[in-house]
């Protein structure tokens, strides 16, 4: 009868483990911006139904490279997930060539694509121009006031950076930031007078008073700020606009990839989740391994040629 009795209290805790199992959802930035807000969101809601601790672990540098090549060496056992933007999957193996040690389709699993965000132009609201038509006069007759801001070198907004400039045929000169933060301190301080952002991280310091939105790179205008126009309203044929998406370790078991997509999926598409995010400037889409599959290779086709042409260099 001990013997049984023992049998049964190994049983018991054998099926106890997983809801005991911590679950670390990797950031490649510091804490603070939309993506380190969607990280804890998301975790505190699939808590619950995966029976899980999840815990949100910023390992910030490099722009998210850090992180991603952290990922890809992690243990395939579900203990690691990965909470990513489109650039370190998409643009960075295009811009930094060999020097990234990761493939974006042979080393991880796709979760789950959980949410769009918009990219935004905006500038220090000292600056006379109220208009996108005005801000592109006043740098065409003032060139020094050309420098733009974004939170990383190599980063999308960047690249929309970039794309601007041609289209408008502006001289216009990329200042990166270690981060969003002092990427908006120094727009709100006037040390540059505009600045590329992801929508969401950009309302900071327009809510402040310090900066004013000029324009959006979606397709459509964003239903956080209706009133701000589209780059292509505005006659500049300039569309891009990115996600942010879980991935976990390649070999990890596809039962696991599946609970964790579920959970996922389920949690984006919750009306309570929905409206933070909404509020955060995000799109939720909610959306399976398979889809996030073809949205990945789509826009890393896409990209490339465009990276390309911008002429960047990781040393920039």
């Amino acid at each position: 009868m001990n013997k049984f009795l023992a049998l049964l209290f190994c049983l018991a805790a054998g099926a106890a483990h997983p809801q005991d199992k911590t679950l670390r959802m990797v950031l490649g930035y510091p804490p603070g911006a939309s993506s380190d807000i969607l990280a804890r969101l998301l975790a505190d809601k699939m808590r619950g139904p995966l029976g899980m601790n999840i815990v949100v672990e910023n390992r910030a540098g490099a722009g998210g490279i850090v992180a991603t090549e952290g990922m890809k060496n992690a243990a395939p056992d579900g203990s690691t997930i990965l909470l990513s933007p489109l650039a370190p999957m998409v643009a960075f193996p295009h811009s930094h060539g060999a020097a990234i040690r990761y493939d974006p389709f042979k080393d991880f699993e796709p979760v789950a694509h959980l949410c769009d965000f918009q990219i935004a132009l905006l500038i220090n609201s000292e600056l006379p121009a109220k208009d996108l038509r005005g801000f592109v006069d006043l740098i065409k007759k003032q060139p020094q006031l050309g420098d733009y801001a974004s939170a990383a070198a190599g980063s999308l907004p960047h690249y929309v950076g970039v794309m601007f400039a041609k289209e408008a045929g502006l001289e216009m000169t990329h200042v990166p930031y270690k981060g969003t933060a002092p990427a908006l301190q120094a727009l709100a301080a006037g040390e540059v007078k505009s600045a590329m952002f992801v929508l969401a991280d950009a309302l900071i310091v327009v809510r402040s008073g310090k900066a004013r939105l000029l324009a959006v790179a979606g397709a459509k205008r964003s239903p956080l700020v209706p009133e701000v126009p589209t780059f292509k309203e505005l006659g500049y044929p300039l569309e891009a606009s990115a996600w942010y998406a879980l991935f976990a370790p390649a070999g990890t078991p596809k039962d696991i990839v599946k609970r964790y997509a579920d959970a996922a999926i389920a949690a984006v598409r919750s009306p309570e989740l929905k409206e933070k995010l909404e509020q955060l400037g995000l799109e939720p889409t909610g959306l399976p391994p398979a889809e996030l599959a073809r949205i990945l290779r789509a826009d890393y086709d896409k990209w490339g040629p465009v990276i390309k042409a911008s002429g960047f260099k990781p040393t920039q």
